[in-house]
């Protein structure tokens, strides 16, 4: 099965080319087989992107835009729903494709299988709430290490506070000494008023 990719090579709109850009893109990134088709500089390619996508996803005014994108001639959706699938992990089953072995990739509702006590076929128990109490209280190794590395700078950050601090204060007394100077002929006109 070859995914399809129907793009506009010479869109004017900056907005479509980087939804292509990200289709294509993710789609390379992934190893994910593909062919791109340009509509702008085919004909056939855009009147049968035009008639294979389904009535109830084309826009209000009836002419799809580019990226839209194909399973062979089975509609899979345009960057909107494949941005969704992508962001909820699903994109194999996006686009009718079976993931790659040794993926960890979560299938969709419908395709996962429920076991008698209403658990789902490959999915760990308590993921979703295991998964954000680990983000809000855990730290990852990196995280850990930068903070190890961290504890070390505040003792240094502070000498280096202190002395420039010293260094400041100085250049400040000096800075107002001689402004002082400068104002001592206009202080005795000020105290006298």
């Amino acid at each position: 099965m070859v995914i399809k990719v129907f793009v506009a090579t010479s869109s004017g709109s900056i907005a479509i080319r980087k939804k292509q850009q990200e289709v294509v893109g993710f789609l390379e990134a992934n190893k994910i087989d593909f062919k791109e088709l340009d509509i702008a500089g085919d004909e056939d390619n855009r009147k049968w992107m035009r008639e294979n996508v389904p009535g109830e996803k084309k826009p209000q005014n009836g002419i799809p835009l580019p990226p839209q994108i194909f399973n062979e001639e089975q509609y899979c959706g345009d960057f909107d729903s494949f941005f969704s699938a992508k962001e909820e992990n699903i994109i194999y089953s996006f686009l009718g494709l079976a993931p790659p072995p040794g993926s960890k990739v979560t299938k969709s509702p419908e395709e996962a299988s429920s076991l008698p006590n209403g658990d789902v076929v490959g999915e760990a128990q308590g993921t979703p709430e295991g998964t954000e109490k680990a983000e809000e209280g855990g730290e990852t190794e990196a995280q850990k290490e930068d903070n190890e590395d961290a504890g070390d700078l505040p003792e240094s950050q502070e000498k280096n506070t202190e002395e420039v601090t010293k260094e400041g204060a100085e250049g400040d007394a000096e800075e107002e000494e001689a402004e002082g100077e400068e104002e001592q002929p206009g202080e005795e006109d000020e105290e006298g008023s």
